[in-house]
């Protein structure tokens, strides 16, 4: 059986004045009835890990780390994110998406050799 390498997304986002404009208690039930449900969904095959980096960059205020072996999951995942009100205000601009694997290139040089 051959194991799958995962794919390490990396979803750079900056929150935007419509998110902002809501209390703190409001932004914390957003998340816990629209987004949680989201990551559940997914979650036997996508793993996803929440950042902050606003105190140190000033045009991405957050970031996803997202790590899968199935890109079909991944892209159920951005899917039902885009049903959401993190799209659809959007309370969040996405500023770049990059995916990559570790190392991807000894898997390569094995193929060279081949």
């Amino acid at each position: 059986m051959e194991i799958k390498k995962p794919y390490t997304i990396l979803i750079l986002m900056n929150a935007t004045p419509k998110w902002l404009s809501h209390t703190r208690e409001e932004r914390i039930t957003f998340f816990e009835k629209k987004v949680i449900p989201v990551f559940q969904k997914v979650s036997k095959s996508v793993k996803v890990q929440l950042f902050d980096s606003e105190y140190f960059h000033a045009k991405v205020s957050d970031f996803m780390i997202v790590t899968t072996t199935s890109l079909d999951d991944y892209k159920l995942l951005i899917e039902l994110l885009r049903d959401t009100k993190i799209y659809a205000e959007p309370y969040f601009e996405i500023k770049d998406i990059i995916v990559g694997q570790e190392n991807a290139f000894e898997d390569f040089n094995e193929l060279l050799k081949k």
